[in-house]
C-alpha cells in the first residue's frame, strides 16, 4: 500500500470565500442602518409639519430661525434692554453720573452677564418651550408664566450676584417678573407664526422687539 503526504497542516486556508460573505454583510447591514435613518428622518418632518401647506411654507422662508435660536436671540434682547432701562432710570433719577462713576461700571457688567446668561439659557427654554407648544392653548398658557419666571430668576439672578447678595435676590425677583411676561406673549405669537420649527426672521424682529420694549415701556412708566 502507497502512503502519500499531504502536509494538511501547512496548507494555507482560502478565505476568499469568508471575507466576501463578511463584506456582504456588512453592506447590508450598512442599507438597512441607511434605510432606517430615512424612515426615521421622514417621520420627523411628517411630524414636525401639521400639513404639506406648512411644510412648503417652512421649507420657503428666506432666513428662517429655529426655536433654539430664536429664543436665545429673546433672551438677549431681554437681558440688554430691561435691565438697561431700570439702570438709567436709577442713574438718572439718583444723579450718580457726577460723583457714582463706579456704580455705572458695575451696572454695565451686571447688564452684560445678564445678557450673556440670557442668551445661552435661551437654547435650552427653546426646548422646553417646543415641547410645551405641543399642549393644547390652556395648558400652554398656563405653564409657560412658571417657565418664564425660571428663565428670568436665573438669568437676573447670576447677574445680581455681583451686587452680592441682596442684588441676587433683587435681580432674580426683577427676572423673573419679567421672563413670566415675556415668555407668555412671545411664545403665544410664535406658536401662532411659526411653521414647524422654524420662524422667518422678519416675523421675529418685530415680535420680539414689540415684547422687550414694552416691557421697558412700563419700566420707565412706572
Amino acid at each position: 500500500m502507497e502512503f502519500r503526504n499531504t502536509q494538511t497542516i501547512g496548507r494555507q486556508p482560502d478565505l476568499a470565500g469568508l471575507e466576501f460573505q463578511f463584506t456582504a454583510d456588512e453592506t447590508a447591514e450598512k442599507r438597512l442602518e441607511i434605510l432606517l435613518n430615512a424612515n426615521a428622518e421622514t417621520k420627523r418632518r411628517k411630524n414636525a409639519y401639521r400639513s404639506e401647506l406648512e411644510r412648503v411654507q417652512a421649507e420657503s422662508m428666506r432666513r428662517p430661525l429655529n426655536a433654539e435660536k430664536a429664543f436665545s436671540y429673546l433672551g438677549l434682547m431681554l437681558g440688554i434692554f430691561p435691565p438697561a432701562t431700570l439702570f438709567t432710570r436709577f442713574v438718572i433719577e439718583n444723579r450718580v453720573l457726577s460723583d457714582g462713576a463706579w456704580i455705572i461700571g458695575i451696572l454695565l457688567i451686571v447688564n452684560v452677564v445678564s445678557a450673556v446668561v440670557g442668551f445661552f439659557s435661551g437654547k435650552w427654554i427653546g426646548r422646553v418651550v417646543t415641547s410645551v407648544e405641543k399642549l393644547n392653548w390652556t395648558g400652554m398658557i398656563l405653564l409657560l408664566p412658571f417657565i418664564g419666571f425660571l428663565w428670568g430668576m436665573m438669568a437676573g439672578g447670576a447677574s445680581g450676584f455681583i451686587i452680592f447678595v441682596f442684588g441676587a435676590i433683587f435681580g432674580a425677583a426683577i427676572g423673573g417678573v419679567v421672563g413670566a411676561v415675556a415668555l407668555l406673549l412671545f411664545a403665544i405669537f410664535h406658536r401662532l407664526l411659526k411653521r414647524g420649527d422654524l420662524i422667518e426672521t422678519k416675523h421675529f424682529l418685530p415680535l420680539a422687539f414689540a415684547v422687550t420694549l414694552s416691557i421697558c415701556s412700563f419700566i420707565l412708566g412706572r
